[in-house]
């Protein structure tokens, strides 16, 4: 295999890169100054070994803590539980949120062999009761998919009991969105969780 088939085959294995998108990198990157790939490369050699899992929440960070959980002045009473790191920041560019934040690492899958073990949970049920915890609410942001769903509902159960107030990121028709092209669950959804005007 050559050098470029095998630069090709490692961008293909990125998300959302296909092979045609992937042999496009490729042939922009050799394309550039060497300066400019020594750069990549060293960004990615960098992240590689700087960002971990926060020790609280599992979010991505450079230290300890990420910037969300080392900031004191987030409401610390309401954590806001995402399946994948990135989605703290889908999160966070709406500006609207000011809660914490706990990554699961995934969504259960037992036909993939994914349990709760394979999740962060038991680590979100050591922080709801830690003495020093203010937790009152969960808010479950995990993916509107079957695995999604199903992984809020597990949730659900183990948390309610706790005392927790756990809810649901609402769902319904985007904004901009003609009815005619809205599918049925979607309209379902939009119409069971509709609110006074």
């Amino acid at each position: 295999m050559s050098v470029i088939e095998e630069l090709a085959r490692e961008f293909g294995r990125l998300p959302g890169v296909g092979p045609k998108t992937a042999q496009r990198l490729v042939y922009h990157l050799l394309k550039s100054s060497p300066d400019d790939g020594r750069r990549l490369a060293g960004a990615i050699r960098e992240a590689m070994e700087r960002i971990r899992p926060c020790g609280r929440c599992g979010n991505f960070a450079e230290a300890e803590l990420c910037d969300v959980c080392a900031s004191g002045r987030r409401d610390e009473d309401v954590v806001c539980v995402v399946e994948e790191a990135f989605e703290v920041a889908a999160v966070e560019r709406t500006g609207s949120y000011r809660g914490l934040y706990h990554v699961l690492g995934g969504h259960l899958s037992p036909l993939d062999g994914i349990g709760p073990d394979e999740l962060n949970v038991a680590q979100l049920l050591e922080r709801v009761r830690a003495p020093e915890s203010r937790i009152r609410e969960l808010i479950l942001a995990t993916s509107a998919g079957v695995e999604g769903e199903a992984t809020a509902v597990y949730l659900e159960g183990l948390f309610r009991p706790l005392g927790l107030r756990v809810t649901r990121l609402a769902r319904g028709i985007p904004v901009g969105s003609d009815l005619e092209y809205v599918d049925g669950s979607t309209l379902a959804e939009a119409l069971s969780g509709r609110r006074e005007m």
